[in-house]
This record gives structure tokens, sequence and C-alpha cells, in this order.
């Protein structure tokens, strides 16, 4: 008995071709997903420390 299986009708790839594209594009919109987050908690953060570099000047504190 065979362990790999290679179909004689080459119609039975194309459910596998239908999911794996499926994955894929699921796979790009979560990698976007992660990188628009990413991207909004950077300036969330370049914002914090503004606020907070503008209050540490402001009590005197060091430069």
């Amino acid at each position: 008995m065979p362990f790999l299986y290679f179909p004689e009708d080459k119609t039975e790839y194309i459910p596998a071709f239908i999911i794996c594209i499926i994955f894929l594009i699921g796979a790009i919109l979560t990698w976007r997903l992660f990188q628009k987050i990413s991207k909004r908690d950077a300036e969330k953060f370049k914002e914090l420390e503004k606020t907070l570099m503008n209050a540490n000047h402001k009590d005197g504190g060091p430069a």
C-alpha cells in the first residue's frame, strides 16, 4: 500500500487548492490587521511620551 497518493484525476486537487487560497487570504488579512494595530499603538505611545516629556519639563525635572 503506497504511502503517498497522487490521483489520476487532477480535478481532485481543486478543493485543496481552494482551501489553501482561503487560508492564504486569511493569513494576509491577519498580518495586515496586526500591522495596523501596531502602527496605532506606536502613535499612541509617541503621544504619551510627548505628554510625559512636556510634563517633566514643566515640573523642572531633568531634561
